[in-house]
């Protein structure tokens, strides 16, 4: 029997969702969509649907019968809605969360990197998930990009990590553009305790460009001299793990290599001069095309993965 699922944010993210699991999970039903805006249009689909709706936020939701159903939720607000939201479900012990706002709450996790690891962590703390049950989807940037400084990492030390995430300006909403601190920090931050590096850094661009492109993510790389054939296989195996809930991400070319010689190191900001071997990854996501346009694969990714999680959650 399936389990329900309560998503909190009625805009693109959670509506894109919504259609996600009612077309492709095979543990989680959508119980509820629950927005702020009575007249949006994540509502309205919602409700053409049957399935159940409310506009007053998780304090709206809380007080709706099918509340002591919901097993798992899904917050697609912001980063500072999120603070709000989780204060109202700690009390509740048997709820589990899937964040996808960078409120940088609860450990970070990417499918084909940590989840397994993390949620080892929190079942050897306590045998019973609690409300503490947390787990933070980084950004968007994070989830196409950190996958790949992560099988980098597994291969040499990476000192560096650098990312930067360009995505269609018709696909960055409100919540998106209202979140641009926090998504830079997160993914630095993810950069380090999920790919492994020492140091990272990321950019986002919002591409005005007509028709929109699809999402695309350049990934850099210092780390110590390896053999660039391990190097190369190690990404492509991590490529075909995230191709297992996000269809669309595909290298856009070939991984490539540059020396950084000995006696031509480069200063980077925080941990100083460093050689060794630069890896260039360029990656395209191209979405699944469910409620969201094909370019906005940086919405479909967040989705997909979030979706990921919550069936892990429930296994």
């Amino acid at each position: 029997m399936k389990k329900k699922a309560a998503i909190i944010g009625s805009g693109n993210i959670g509506t894109d969702l919504m259609i996600k699991i009612i077309r492709n999970s095979s543990e989680l039903e959508v119980g509820c969509l629950v927005g702020i805006d009575p007249n949006s249009d994540g509502l309205a689909r919602a409700k053409r649907m049957d399935i159940e709706t409310n506009s007053d936020g998780i304090d709206g939701l809380i007080q709706m019968k099918i509340w002591e159903e919901i097993d798992v939720i899904f917050d697609a607000t912001s980063a500072k809605a999120h603070l709000y939201n989780l204060e109202k479900i700690k009390p509740f012990p048997n709820k589990k969360v899937v964040d996808l706002t960078p409120a940088a709450i609860g450990p970070y996790v990417i499918p084909a990197v940590n989840f397994d690891t993390e949620l080892s962590k929190k079942l050897s703390l306590d045998t019973d998930i609690h409300s503490e049950s947390i787990f933070n989807m980084v950004t968007c940037g994070g989830q196409a990009t950190i996958p790949i400084v992560a099988a980098v990492s597994r291969i040499a030390h990476v000192h560096y990590g650098e990312i930067v995430a360009s995505i269609a300006s018709k696909s960055a909403g409100p919540g998106t553009r209202a979140n641009i601190d926090e998504f830079t920090e997160t993914t630095s931050e993810a950069i380090q305790k999920i790919g492994g590096a020492d140091q990272g850094k990321a950019i986002i661009i919002l591409n005005p460009a007509e028709p929109p492109l699809v999402m695309r993510d350049t990934v850099f790389t210092l780390s110590e001299s390896a053999d660039r054939e391990a190097i190369r296989e190690s990404i492509h195996a991590m490529v075909s793990e995230v191709q297992k809930y996000v269809p669309g991400y595909t290298l856009h070319q070939e991984v490539q290599f540059d020396d950084i010689p000995e006696d031509q190191p480069v200063f980077i900001e925080g941990i100083g001069y460093k050689h060794g071997l630069k890896t260039t990854v360029l990656l395209q996501v191209v979405g699944a095309g469910h409620y969201l346009p094909e370019y906005a694969g940086n919405l479909d990714i967040m989705t997909s993965a979030a979706l990921a999680v919550g069936e892990k959650m429930i296994e």
